[in-house]
Parts: structure tokens; C-alpha cells; sequence
């Protein structure tokens, strides 16, 4: 299956990657596919590879840690600690791709997920890095690619969960 290409990537300025994707979903369930480790493993690692790790300590001053193993064999491994959380509304962590030179440093996100019309969902993420060099660095890895294909998967994980859902409140 191919991306949707349905989230909208843009550079709103030299230092931050802006992506927004709408959900039809509630937000309770989408911020239940990002902060759940066995959901994430699902549409972390898109359609490049498989998750070997996903570990969340979803607090305040909480470490995360993401380890996949690419299609080509190749260990992709990110880190980070969580900086403000409110729950279904936002959340701020620092991002440490462990393959990046120190210089690199972590890349902060915040990403909201917000109401919208018809009980769906906008989910707003913001990286911030240091430099306009290491952002296109960023934009230069196929990040865009990869996370076009896993909000396509969130999206199908959050069918599944309003599916469930409704299947419970019929019961």
C-alpha cells in the first residue's frame, strides 16, 4: 500500500519541521496510538522496518527510547526524555537520534492534538533543532516519507480502536 501522502510537511521557518495530519478519530484515541508502546510499534518504524523496542516512561522528566531494525538489516535506534505532558492535548519531549554526530544535539517536539469537527482530530507536530543545516539534514533522511506512512498506519489503528469501540458501546 502506498502513503497516503494526506499530512502536510512544511518548513515554517530554518530551525523547525512542521507536520499536520488530521485523524478521523477522537483525539483520546490517537494520543492513545502515540503514548501506548504496543501501538507504537506498530507504525513507528512505517513500512521500513520492525520494532525490536519501545519503551515509554510517559511522566514528566520520563526517558523514551525507539529501536527498529531497517529492511536493509540496520539498527535505527532515537532516545529522549519527556519535558510537559497534558494528557490527549500535548505532548513536548527531546529527540536523540543515536546515530547523529554529538554536534547534532536533540531535536525538540511538541506535538497537540486537538478537537476538531465531526469527533476528528488534528495532530500538529513541531521539531525544533538547533541550525537550518541539521533541520535539512533531517528533511535529507526520507523522514518525510516515513512519517507519511506512519500516520497512514495510526490512521488504521485508529479505525481499529473505534471499531472497538463502538463494538463495546452496542454489547
Amino acid at each position: 500500500m502506498a502513503s497516503s501522502g494526506s499530512a502536510v510537511v512544511t518548513l515554517p521557518t530554518d530551525t523547525e519541521i512542521l507536520i499536520t495530519r488530521e485523524f478521523d478519530a477522537p483525539k483520546e484515541l490517537v494520543w492513545k496510538a502515540w503514548t501506548t508502546p504496543e501501538l507504537v510499534s506498530r507504525w513507528w518504524p512505517g513500512k521500513r522496518g520492525e520494532m525490536t523496542s519501545c519503551e515509554i516512561d510517559l511522566q514528566v522528566g520520563g526517558k523514551w527510547r525507539y529501536v527498529m531494525v531497517a529492511g536493509e538489516g540496520y539498527e535505527v535506534a532515537f532516545h529522549g526524555e519527556y519535558r510537559e505532558i497534558v494528557p490527549e492535548e500535548r505532548l513536548v519531549n527531546t529527540e536523540v537520534f543515536e546515530g547523529a554526530p554529538p554536534e547534532a544535539g536533540a531535536a525538540l517536539n511538541t506535538n497537540t492534538f486537538e478537537a476538531i469537527d465531526g469527533g476528528r482530530t488534528r495532530l500538529t507536530m513541531v521539531t525544533a533543532v538547533d541550525s537550518k543545516e541539521i533541520r535539512d539534514m533531517i528533511i535529507g533522511t526520507g523522514m518525510e516519507t516515513g512519517a507519511q506512512e506512519g500516520l497512514d498506519i495510526i490512521d488504521e489503528i485508529v479505525a481499529e480502536l473505534t471499531a472497538d469501540d463502538r463494538a463495546s458501546a452496542t454489547k
